[in-house]
């Protein structure tokens, strides 16, 4: 978002709760504001969108919202992805910052310019030299943050689904990899996959039974 002619960046992640898969972030921005907000208002009334996160939003309405930002020539971002086996080493939290960190880098390089305001979901900081504004629940208070949740839960479903068909046995074009009991039950049977995160508790717990 372009607020004075200053550059600011909307900041979420998803996946740091789930027992496979990565964590992802998303940086999105926004040009020409004040048009995208009309165009977006008019848009999505019917969703009564105001600000939400993208978990409390169906399926469909995220898919819905994440095909308008990809034709809305105003809108800009990038995701950064982090694995199962860095999330491993350096635990979650950190690699949760790291992915936030990719996906605003990888945003500067697109639109060629800094930012001079990054909006972060949350009560953390990021390792890059920007103004920053941590924000807990900014999902459901800030447009530019909610938007970077959508568009990091989609792409992160998107890529579970794919994931799906090289390890169909556990399910996760269903679950997305998170903690339920379809999973449990898959892993207890089938063991860890090569992208379950094998410092989480519930997978420890399977490896001490398996080894």
């Amino acid at each position: 978002m372009q607020n004075n002619n200053k550059i600011i960046f909307g900041v979420d992640e998803v996946g740091r709760g789930p027992l496979a898969g990565p964590v992802m972030a998303t940086a999105i921005t926004v040009q020409q504001f004040s048009i995208f907000n009309f165009q977006f208002s008019k848009n999505f009334q019917f969703l009564n969108f105001k600000n939400k996160d993208s978990k409390k939003l169906t399926v469909k309405q995220r898919e819905e919202i994440y095909d308008f930002l990809k034709k809305s020539p105003e809108v800009f971002w990038a995701t950064g992805k982090v694995g199962e086996r860095v999330i491993d080493k350096i635990n979650i939290l950190q690699a949760t910052k790291l992915a936030m960190e990719k996906a605003v880098l990888s945003l500067e390089k697109k639109i060629g310019k800094k930012a001079d305001r990054l909006l972060i979901d949350g009560n953390f900081g990021i390792n890059l030299a920007r103004s920053q504004e941590s924000i807990i629940k900014g999902d459901e208070k800030i447009l530019l943050i909610s938007l970077a949740s959508i568009v990091a839960k989609v792409e992160r479903d998107s890529l579970m689904v794919k994931l799906h068909k090289k390890y169909p046995q556990y399910g996760f074009n269903k679950h997305k990899g998170y903690c339920t009991k379809q999973h449990l039950t898959t892993l207890s049977k089938f063991g860890p996959s090569p992208i379950h995160r094998k410092s989480f508790s519930p997978v420890v717990a399977v490896l001490k039974i398996k080894s």
